[in-house]
């Protein structure tokens, strides 16, 4: 017998797969913070920082398929709109205590996404020492692109990542820069949760992230998978 709701559930979100009719249904938003060195120092920090994490909730997701224009409105209570423009590791396996020399076998596919951030919202709760949900965990924060199998991806951990606003670029360097690999990555972020078919993992930006006004047109790549592209409405 089917289950009676109080209200109807909302519908499962879900991101095309390049080549084929199935999605990939999404189940958490895992974010890396400050995961690339030069990034890291101009938010202010040195090193290699044992790696950190916060989340996202899976409706942020706008999905915007292949060779479209997605949307995304300009937040409430922000003037300070920042983009982050990232790789996409798409879990397909689960696990729990992954090594890193076995988290590949957990990656079905990537593609490249932008964690939009409300810069002054979560600047607030820093200096208050407090969660910074209301600055990353917002709707329509998680602008992503259609998944490429891991097999038909190429070297992602060698690709080119960049991010041009209204064809001005803002954002360029490389995955291989990254200062925890997405196998260690996956080492410790499986430690604190078990991963679980449809997670996303946010690996982090490069430098250059910087405000972005209503009007303006992101173009996000990373070599070897589709654009993204978003305009903020």
């Amino acid at each position: 017998m089917a289950s009676d709701f109080v209200f109807p559930p909302p519908a499962t979100v879900s991101v095309p797969v390049v080549g084929q009719t199935a999605r990939f249904a999404v189940h958490r938003i895992y974010c890396v913070g400050r995961n690339y060195e030069d990034h890291a120092k101009e938010m202010g920090f040195t090193g290699r920082e044992p790696p950190f994490f916060f989340m996202k909730p899976a409706d942020a997701v706008v999905v915007v398929d292949a060779g479209q224009t997605g949307t995304m409105q300009y937040p409430t209570l922000s003037k300070n709109l920042h983009h982050e423009i990232e790789l996409v590791a798409c879990i397909g396996t689960g696990g729990k205590n992954i090594l890193a020399v076995d988290a590949h076998k957990h990656i079905y596919g990537y593609a490249v996404g932008l964690d939009m951030t409300r810069r002054d919202l979560q600047g607030e709760m820093k200096k208050q020492g407090r969660p910074w949900e209301i600055g990353k965990a917002f709707e329509q924060s998680a602008p992503i692109g259609p998944i490429v199998p891991a097999a038909k991806a190429g070297d992602v951990e060698k690709a080119e990542i960049s991010l041009q606003v209204n064809g001005t670029d803002r954002q360029r360097s490389n995955v291989s820069k990254l200062i925890w690999n997405l196998g260690e990555t996956i080492e410790h972020l499986s430690a604190a949760w078990e991963l679980q078919p449809g997670d996303l993992i946010f690996t982090g930006t490069p430098e250059g992230v910087a405000a972005v006004v209503a009007g303006d047109t992101l173009v996000g790549e990373v070599a070897g998978l589709p654009s993204l592209t978003v305009k903020i409405v």
